[in-house]
C-alpha cells in the first residue's frame, strides 16, 4: 500500500469535503450499469446488495439497496462518526486517555488482545486500530467511551431508519433489545444508509444532522480520512482499483470492511478522475466461508467495484489529483 503524504492527504479531504459546499447533482439511475452489476451478482454463490453513487454527476446504481443486512464491522463507521461529532463538540479529545484492562480483551481481528494490560492509550489510537485493523477490543473500548445509546441516537439523528448497533463485539446483547437482534448480530444497515455514513465522513458534514460542511471541521475529518485511507484489509473494493492509479501520491481509496463466515462487506470512497464515487457492497449468505484473500465474497465486491469505476471513470484514479489547490477530482 502506498504511504500517504500529508500534502496529498490534505487534498483528499478537499476532494470529498469541499463537495458539500457545492450543489449536488440530481440523482439519476444508471440502468445500464445496474444491469451489468446484476449479471455479475448472479454469478455469486450467495446474495448481493449494493449502492453506488458518483457524487459529482449524481449517477447511481442499486441492487437491493434498501434491504437490511448484517453489518459485521462496517457498523464501526457509525462509531467513528459519533467520535467526530463529540470531538467537534469538545466532549472528546483525540489525546484523551483510555485504559485497556485485561477483561476488555476479545478475540477476532486486531492486535490489542495481545498487548499486556493494563495499558493506557489515546482515543485517537483506539479509533485508528478500530478502523485500520478492525480491532474488536478497540471497538469495545470506543463503545464504552461514547455509549451504545449515544451512538444509536446519533444514527437516528442522521435520519437512518434501518441502521442499528446492538451490542459490543463478542459480548452478549444486554437490556431491552429490538426483536431482530438475533438475526443481525452486531449490527444492521442497508447499503444505501451505510453509503450515506461514509459520504458524510468524506464530505465532512457534521452540522445540521449531517447535512452541512463547516471549514473549521476539516482538521477533525482529516483524522478520520487518514484512518480510512490506510485500511489494512484491501481484498475487496480496492483489489483491482489500486492498479488504476499510476500516481505516487497515496491511496485514492478510503474504505471500511466487515467480515463474518458467510458475510463480506466493503464500504468505500473512491477518488476517481471523474469525481468521488461512493460504493457500499454487501455479500451475505455466502457459500464460501473461507478466510483466505481469495474469499468469493471479497472477490465479488472487488469485481463490482471495478465495474463501477471502469464505467464511471474509464480514465481511472489519480492520486496526483490529491494535492493542494486542485479541488474536486475531474473539475479542474
Amino acid at each position: 500500500m502506498k504511504k500517504i503524504q500529508m500534502s496529498a492527504f490534505a487534498a483528499f479531504l478537499s476532494l470529498v469535503g469541499i463537495a458539500c459546499a457545492q450543489s449536488t447533482a440530481p440523482l439519476h439511475e444508471d440502468k445500464a450499469l445496474e444491469s451489468q452489476l446484476q449479471t455479475l451478482a448472479a454469478t455469486h454463490q450467495g446474495k448481493v446488495a449494493l449502492y453506488a453513487e458518483n457524487l459529482k454527476t449524481g449517477e447511481f446504481a442499486a441492487l437491493d439497496a434498501d434491504t437490511p443486512v448484517q453489518t459485521a464491522s462496517v457498523i464501526k463507521l457509525t462509531i467513528l462518526y459519533e467520535a467526530l461529532e463529540e470531538v467537534r463538540a469538545g466532549k472528546a479529545h483525540w489525546d484523551g486517555k483510555i485504559v485497556l484492562q485485561p477483561t476488555d480483551k476479545v478475540p477476532g481481528s486486531g492486535i490489542l488482545t495481545f498487548f499486556d494490560a493494563p495499558l493506557t492509550i489515546t482515543l485517537k489510537d483506539v479509533l485508528t486500530m478500530m478502523v485500520i485493523m478492525s480491532d474488536n477490543t478497540a471497538t469495545n473500548l470506543a463503545i464504552d467511551r461514547f455509549g451504545l445509546d449515544n451512538i444509536n441516537n446519533r444514527i437516528a439523528w442522521l435520519g437512518l431508519k434501518n441502521t442499528y448497533l446492538y451490542k459490543k463485539v463478542f459480548r452478549p446483547a444486554t437490556g431491552p433489545m429490538p426483536a431482530d437482534q438475533p438475526q443481525f448480530g452486531l449490527g444492521k444497515t442497508t447499503p444505501r444508509e451505510m453509503a450515506s455514513v461514509i459520504e458524510k465522513i468524506g464530505r465532512c458534514q457534521l452540522e445540521d444532522h449531517g447535512t452541512r460542511f463547516a471549514e473549521a471541521d476539516k482538521p477533525i475529518c482529516a483524522v478520520a480520512l487518514h484512518m480510512l485511507r490506510n485500511q489494512f484489509y484491501r481484498d475487496g473494493i480496492p483489489r483491482y482499483l489500486e492498479g488504476m492509479d499510476t500516481s505516487e501520491a497515496g491511496s485514492a481509496i478510503a474504505n471500511k470492511t466487515g467480515s463474518l463466515n458467510a458475510v463480506r462487506n466493503d464500504v468505500a470512497i473512491v477518488a476517481s478522475k471523474a469525481g468521488s464515487i461512493i460504493i457500499a457492497s454487501f455479500t451475505y449468505d455466502n457459500a464460501d466461508h473461507g478466510w483466505t484473500s481469495d474469499n468469493a465474497g471479497d472477490l465479488m465486491n472487488a469485481k463490482l467495484g471495478r465495474a463501477i469505476v471502469q464505467t464511471w471513470s474509464p480514465q481511472g484514479l489519480d492520486g496526483s489529483l490529491l494535492v493542494p489547490g486542485l479541488g474536486l477530482a475531474g473539475q479542474n
